[in-house]
Parts: C-alpha cells; structure tokens; sequence
C-alpha cells in the first residue's frame, strides 16, 4: 500500500476512533474535558510526519506536499463520515447536550438570559451534523496543508 494511503486510512480511523473515546466516556459533555478532543491535532501531525518520512528519500519538495495532502484529503473522507455516524446514529443528541452544557458555562459567566440566547442562535448555523462534518475535514486539510509544508523541508533537509 503507498504511503500516502497507509497514512491517510491511519490518520483518518484514528481520528474518528479518537472522537468515539469523547462520546462513548462522555468526556464532550464536560467542559473541561472536551479540551482533549483537541489532540486530534498533534495525532494528525504526527501521522502526517510519519507518512512522509517514508516517501522523503525519493520525492522532491512539492512531490511529499501532493502525498500530504493526498493523505490529508482521504483521512478527511474518512472523518466526516465519521462525523456523520458520530451526531446522526451513535450520538443523536450530541448538539443538544453540547447547547445545554455552552447555556451552563454561559450562565455561570453570568451572562443575561438574552445574551446567551443571542449566543445560541449565533452558533445554530455550525450546530448540524453536516456543517461540524464539514468544519472537522476543513479543518484536517489546513491543518494537512500547513503539516505538509512544513514537513517536507524538514524531512528532505534530514535526508
């Protein structure tokens, strides 16, 4: 299997995998856990380094940015389906347990009832399944992207 495709599937499960850990432990309904959802972000760089440590002896520059984002863009696939699955079948009542909980912090930052309401229907729009789905893959390729850049000097300077 080309290692683009290796790293891609490995970045993509492991992502998914990693969100089914927040909802099956119930971690995203408190707030000072759900920051751990954000290791999904050194995960991805990592896999991506790894990925491209293996194609760095025989491709130039550009050549490892096209294989990082070809592993970007297919963990991307594999993540809003997982996405998808996660807040429509497994976790149905994810976006209101995450209302209920943001109503929660608001009011104990003592916000009026009409600035948290405000505040709610501001983030209604991204509180779908489809438009998180969306978000988590934009932001995989930015983050592929950026990764892939940077990785592909720093890897071919070692080589």
């Amino acid at each position: 299997m080309p290692p683009p495709i290796r790293a891609g599937l490995v970045l993509g499960f492991s992502v998914a995998a990693w969100t089914f850990v927040m909802g099956f432990t119930g971690w995203y309904r408190h707030p000072s856990l759900l920051r751990l959802f954000w290791l999904v972000v050194p995960m991805q760089v990592g896999i991506l380094v790894w990925g491209l440590r293996t194609t760095a002896r025989d491709s130039g520059y550009l050549r490892q940015v096209v294989h990082g984002l070809n592993a970007t863009v297919l963990g991307a696939m594999i993540i809003v389906t997982g996405s998808l699955l996660f807040t429509t079948v497994v976790f149905p009542h994810y976006f209101q347990d995450m209302e209920v909980m943001g109503r929660q912090l608001m009011a104990k930052q003592g916000l009026s009832v009409a600035q948290i309401e405000a505040a709610v229907k501001a983030q209604a729009p991204m509180q779908t399944p489809r438009a998180s789905a969306m978000a988590g893959a934009i932001g995989t390729v930015v983050t592929g992207f950026l990764t892939s850049l940077l990785a592909a000097i720093w890897l071919r300077k070692k080589v």
